[in-house]
């Protein structure tokens, strides 16, 4: 196990090998697997381009040697900030033949929280995507590398440039026979070290760093893809970020090609887009968010596209009202499931057949029969079957600690390995509800943000005295950070002016507060505390008074 990694005990190790929970593989053994089965099968659609199994493992082969001839090396750790396409599959199937650990960074981060993980991480390498004339990520992962040396490759999907590899390139380096040697002579990773590193939901700070290992991802992408249905007949549609585990695993990319399906990726996630593509590549299953759906339900695009060949259609990142998962079912003419995760490890999806209460109202049910859940009270308690309390849970798949950090871990872990999720919900014959969160964290459309992290970068602003970030209902992402300050004495502050503040310290958009109140002083408890639920009443009420 890396260093800085906590590792599963070992009799629960032994347990998960002996049940075949971990199959002792890596994620490119998976696919390699998978490909052995059926090496003609389309494995995944990129617009006009197309790629069989047996190509996606080529493709991925070549760039693992010419990324080996590089200078990276396992377990070297790198920044994964690609966007939805082949060369993001590529390229990640590529780092897990070489036992190079992708941190899983989005395309919406920014300069501030990469050179964040790089110290972190210690990262040797940037890989980004083609500069755009949206966004110049080539020019952002140069800066990052200047200000920390650490980095020593930048890669991108795009043209090669000075100080600047290109993915091409690479892959054509990779299919010279030295190289090819190389590659060969080089062993899979281990199963049980680490595969990539996904980020936290951010609770407290900056996110943490989620170690996942080839044993529990290749569980966890089996495992949601049986639950899901899926199998060599599946045509998933890709529009969310693939980076994120959602649609990296959950099922998403790696629970389709598991079984043998194909992988449609797209980044428009407008309903015109989406229809088409689903008419267009006879797409079974979906992943989407709370704002797409909505969106979606209340498009005009109903009608002009056959979406007959839609099985099931997948909810995740937030929990989408029992409406609108009704409305869902009517109006695309599927079966609705609704997925609860963490990047942490503990997936619970609501099965298919099953009746309307629980496809409607349930969070689902763990994914694996190795999965242990309980709900417990503030003082860690297990309570009774019904009652409300903070989900806690371990299993293959759930980590047991994040990495490097260990007072962290000392708040999200219990004494015998359990995951607090800061989840609060109720069982009921083995299915989740869910009723909230135990701590400050806004959930923007399935996006995390952490009251805290945004706090800190407000507090930087010279005319802000105090802050205080909550989260305010919103019809469509379901909620949205509304920062309440307190100013300097003469000073004022307008929105505007604070998002161009916050667009200079490099963060990524969705954590933007989209609401500024200026307030003389902030509700405090007898502690001393601010009362952060008095402030949440008064937005909404505000709001409400608003729309009236």
């Amino acid at each position: 196990m890396l260093p800085g990694c906590v590792p599963w005990p070992e009799e629960f190790a032994r347990r998960y090998r002996a049940r075949g929970y971990w199959q002792g593989i890596s994620l490119f053994e998976m696919l390699r697997q998978a490909a052995a089965r059926t090496p003609g099968k389309t494995a995944l659609v990129d617009g006009d381009r197309r790629l069989t199994y047996a190509e996606l493992v080529r493709n991925a082969e070549d760039l693992a040697a010419g990324l080996y001839e590089l200078g990276l090396r396992p377990p070297d750790r790198v920044i994964f900030q690609l966007g939805n396409s082949l060369e993001l599959a590529a390229t990640f199937f590529a780092l897990m033949r070489i036992g190079v650990i992708p941190v899983m960074a989005l395309p919406a981060h920014r300069g501030g929280e990469i050179g964040h993980w790089v110290e972190h991480a210690g990262a040797v390498a940037h890989f980004v995507a083609a500069a755009t004339p949206k966004f110049d990520c080539v020019a952002m992962a140069r800066s990052v590398a200047v200000a920390h040396p650490l980095i020593r490759y930048v890669v991108t999907a795009g043209p090669e440039a000075e100080g600047v590899e290109a993915l091409a390139a690479l892959c054509s380096r990779g299919r010279q026979a030295g190289a090819q040697a190389a590659l060969a002579a080089l062993p899979d990773p281990a199963a049980d070290g680490v595969a990539l590193m996904l980020l936290s939901g951010g609770t407290t700070g900056m996110p943490k760093l989620i170690p996942r290992t080839h044993n529990d991802y290749v569980h966890v992408a089996t495992r949601t893809g049986i639950v899901t249905g899926f199998g060599p007949d599946t045509v998933f549609l890709a529009v969310l970020p693939m980076a994120h585990n959602y649609t990296l695993c959950c099922p998403g990319m790696l629970g389709t090609l598991v079984h043998g399906g194909t992988v449609i990726i797209s980044s428009d996630t407008t309903a015109e887009q989406v229809f088409s593509a689903i008419a267009r590549e006879r797409v079974t299953a979906i992943g989407a968010t709370v704002p797409l759906v909505a969106r979606w339900l209340d498009s005009d695009q109903f009608g002009r596209h056959d979406l007959c060949s839609l099985r099931v259609f997948i909810n995740g990142g937030a929990k989408l009202p029992p409406e609108l998962r009704r409305r869902v079912e009517e109006r695309f003419q599927c079966e609705y499931q609704e997925n609860f995760g963490t990047g942490e490890g503990l997936v619970c999806i609501t099965p298919l057949g099953q009746p309307e209460p629980v496809r409607f109202l349930s969070s689902g049910r763990p994914i694996s029969e190795g999965d242990e859940i309980k709900v417990i009270d503030e003082r860690g308690n297990e309570l009774a079957e019904g009652q409300i309390g903070e989900l806690a849970a371990r299993g293959p798949y759930t980590i047991r600690g994040y990495y490097s950090a260990d007072a962290a871990n000392r708040d999200a872990f219990t004494d015998d390995g359990f995951y607090r999720t800061g989840d609060v919900v109720r069982v009921v014959d083995g299915f989740i509800y869910l009723e909230g969160r135990r701590k400050d964290l806004i959930n923007r459309g399935g996006e995390k943000i952490s009251c805290e992290e945004v706090e800190d970068y407000i507090l930087a602003h010279p005319k802000v005295m105090s802050v205080c970030v909550v989260a305010m209902p919103d019809a469509v992402f379901g909620e949205k950070a509304c920062a309440f300050a307190i100013l300097r004495e003469g000073c004022e502050l307008t929105l505007e002016e604070l998002v161009a503040f916050l667009q200079q310290r490099e963060i990524a958009r969705f954590k933007l507060p989209e609401r500024l109140e200026i307030v003389d002083e902030f509700p405090i408890s007898a502690a001393g505390k601010v009362l952060r639920r008095e402030l949440r009443e008064r937005i909404a009420m505000q709001l409400q008074s608003e729309r009236s």
